[in-house]
């Protein structure tokens, strides 16, 4: 596999501080704006400050995903929750930490170990989280799916 792989995203401004993203790669445009707490903000877009968390979160949710098939991990359910932290830091707006809450429904008590060690490999593994400098919190829970 090559080691080295580009992704091309464009913006377009719109109107007041919505834009759209789109990419020659993608068939879906996505509006973006400047998020509500600042001036002009626009309620129920897309913000970067979601993205980035976005990101981060569904990064952790495919480096999950792959490292469950590799390791033979059977599951019934993934999800995850992730909250961004955006605040001041030396007079500049930094997102300071993002706290990833994945929640994993496995099958078999007998698996929980493994779905843990998977878990955590998988937040180790995520390229998304490697690459910012934001405090990354890590709060997986697994429930067995009988005990559901």
């Amino acid at each position: 596999m090559n080691t080295e792989h580009s992704y091309e995203v464009s913006i377009d401004w719109v109107k007041d501080r919505v834009g759209e993203l789109y990419s020659s790669e993608l068939f879906e445009d996505l509006q973006v704006a400047t998020p509500p707490p600042f001036p002009g903000g626009v309620e129920n877009l897309w913000s970067p400050e979601h993205l980035f968390t976005a990101a981060i979160n569904s990064c952790l949710m495919t480096t999950f995903l792959a490292i469950a098939d590799n390791s033979k991990l059977s599951f019934k359910k993934f999800t995850s929750k992730a909250l961004g932290k955006l605040e001041k830091v030396n007079n500049r707006y930094v997102m300071s930490e993002v706290t990833l809450m994945p929640t994993l429904t496995i099958l078999r008590e007998e698996d929980h170990d493994k779905a843990m060690k998977v878990l955590k490999k998988s937040e180790e593994g995520c390229l998304i989280s490697n690459s910012v400098i934001s405090k990354i919190i890590f709060q997986p829970t697994i429930i067995v799916a009988d005990r559901a």
